[in-house]
This record gives structure tokens, sequence and C-alpha cells, in this order.
């Protein structure tokens, strides 16, 4: 059994509100959880600490919502706490900030964690050009030919030494877990790549646990500012969804 979980936080520092703002005239968290519903997920569930954006979860049907005005370190945390009370051994981590996550993607990470029992964590990437890897704002990936991550950086990685270069990898920040090692991953402490990055993924690496990297085919849009709001209506514009 899978549970997806949709952290939602209402405070944002340079979008305030940003799951209810409006995508193409539906507010963004509607947007994400219907993608999550198409999926094979047993169940999806939006974790919130906003009463508005409960009221609008709570008028989809099929979905759940949680509301909890704790303070969380991080989306992992927050869905870790929901986790706690749930009986699905698959939990997908689907951030509440991108639209356009494709829906097969989160089927991809849940097979690969139903068919492997030595799999506990999954993630994934898509491809890019070296003019999107030179964006600290993309995140790279290094992975080894069983497809299992290496290294996260916000830097540019790998680096060309002679400028024949690998392909770059950029991570797509949808996270599935086993149910069991959510729960101690939670409550491992930060460690000091992940300080310095600031990305939490690197808390499982260096803990000497594998991440098994899914590659998918479609990159999706993380809603961060209003410049990425309009360009989310430009992609809806163009007809393009997941």
């Amino acid at each position: 059994m899978s549970a997806v979980i949709i952290p939602a936080r209402y405070n944002s520092s340079r979008l305030p509100g940003k799951p209810l703002v409006k995508i193409g005239g539906i507010p963004m968290i509607a947007r994400v959880a219907n993608n999550c519903l198409k999926s094979v997920a047993d169940r999806v569930i939006v974790a919130t600490d906003d009463i508005k954006i409960m009221e609008i979860c709570e008028k989809i049907d099929g979905l759940e919502v949680t509301l909890s005005d704790k303070e969380y370190f991080s989306g992992t945390d927050r869905i870790s706490d929901v986790a706690k009370y749930l009986r699905e051994d698959i939990i997908v981590n689907v951030q509440g900030d991108e639209p356009f996550l494709s829906y097969k993607l989160i089927n991809d990470l849940i097979n690969s964690l139903k068919d492997n029992d030595n799999i506990y964590m999954s993630s994934a990437y898509v491809n890019m050009n070296e003019t999107e890897a030179d964006d600290p704002g993309n995140v790279k990936v290094a992975v080894d030919r069983e497809g299992y991550a290496l290294y996260f950086s916000r830097a540019k990685i790998p680096f060309g030494r002679n400028k024949n270069v690998a392909q770059y990898k950029k991570h797509i920040g949808i996270y599935g877990f086993k149910r069991h090692f959510l729960l101690k991953y939670a409550e491992m402490d930060r460690t000091p790549l992940e300080k310095t990055e600031e990305l939490e993924q690197l808390r499982a690496l260096e803990n000497g646990y594998r991440i098994k990297m899914i590659e998918s085919d479609n990159d999706s849009l993380s809603i961060d500012t209003y410049d990425d709001v309009k360009k989310a209506e430009k992609i809806l514009e163009r007809g393009v969804s997941s």
C-alpha cells in the first residue's frame, strides 16, 4: 500500500500564501493534488498549517487533509509526522509547489520501492544543458552506473576539466520512502554537507544510505516567485500539462 503526502505550508518568504496562488484560475495546491490523485497511490494526503488551504482540499474528491500548527524544519519533517499514523508502507513526498509534476513519475517511484526490498529511498532527475547547470537554483546530481545518487550539489557537477562533460542531471524534488526509513530519517541529526548545501537529501548519503534515482522524461517547475507563476501561466498557454 502507498500514500502520497503533500506538505503545503502557507508562509513563504518570496511568495506569501504560495499554495493558494492561482495558476490558470486554479489554486496551485489543487493542481498538485489532482495530479497526485491520478497516480496509483492508495491515498493522497495534504499536510498543511492553514485553514484556507484545508478548505480548498476538502472540496476535492478522494483527497485527505491534515491540519497542524506545529513548526517543522522541513517538508520531510511535516510528512513524517503524518506518516507515523499511517499503515501504508510506501510514502511519496510531493512538493506542494510543483503543479506540473507528472503522476507517472509518482508511479515510477512507488514501483521502484515496491519491487526492491533493498531500496529505502528514491528520487528523480531530468537531463539538462550546461546553461541550466550554471544556475545554483538547479540542484545537480551525480549518479552511479546502477542508478544510485553519488552526490547532490548546487555547484556545477561533474566539473568538466577537459570540456568533455557527462550529461548534467537536474534533481527533481520528489522523494519516495519506505515508511520505516522515513521515520528513521526524520530522527537523524542534520549533517555537515546538508547544512553546507542546504539540501536535506544529503543527510541520507552522509549516513551511508543509498538513494535510487529515476530518470524522468519531463522537467518540472517549482513555483517560488511571482516570475515562476508567470512561467507557469505561459506553460499552460502552450498546452503543456502533466
